[in-house]
C-alpha cells in the first residue's frame, strides 16, 4: 500500500505562482511512475504532469511551458511548480502513482490506469 498526501493549493490570481507538493509513504518505489491530476467542476478528471519510471517527465498541451514536475527521490515527495497561473487552472489537484507502470503521456493517460491517489488539494485562480 502506498498513502499519497497532496498539499501546497490556495487560492491565487491570474499570472500567479503556486507549487503543489505529494508526499508518499508506504511502500514506495523510486522508480513509480508518478502524476499530478485535475479536475474542475463537471468536468473529467485529466491528467497534467506525469514522471516516468527514468525521469522524463511529460505534460499536457494545456500547461506547457508554465508546470514543471519534478521528484526528489531521496524524501519520496513529488512537486509541481505552476506558474502563469489562469482561471482555466481552477481545479482540485490529486497526486497519483503506480509502481506497475513504466512510462505514460500526461495528456493522453486513462486515470484509472493508476491505483494510488491522494485525497487531492484545491486550487483556485481568480481575480
Amino acid at each position: 500500500q502506498m498513502q499519497l498526501v497532496e498539499s501546497g493549493g490556495g487560492s491565487v490570481q491570474p499570472g500567479e505562482s503556486l507549487k503543489l507538493s505529494c508526499a508518499a509513504s508506504g511502500y514506495t518505489s523510486s522508480s513509480s511512475v508518478m502524476a499530478w491530476f485535475r479536475q474542475g467542476p463537471g468536468n473529467n478528471r485529466e491528467g497534467v504532469a506525469a514522471i516516468n519510471a527514468d525521469g522524463s517527465p511529460s505534460y499536457a498541451d494545456s500547461v506547457k511551458g508554465r508546470f514543471t514536475i519534478s521528484r526528489d527521490r531521496a524524501q519520496n515527495i513529488l512537486y509541481l511548480q505552476m506558474n502563469s497561473l489562469k482561471p482555466e487552472d481552477t481545479a482540485m489537484y490529486y497526486c497519483a502513482a503506480d509502481p506497475t507502470l513504466l512510462t505514460v503521456v500526461a495528456g493522453r493517460v486513462d486515470p484509472s490506469v493508476f491505483v494510488y491517489w491522494g485525497q487531492g488539494t484545491q486550487v483556485t485562480v481568480s481575480s
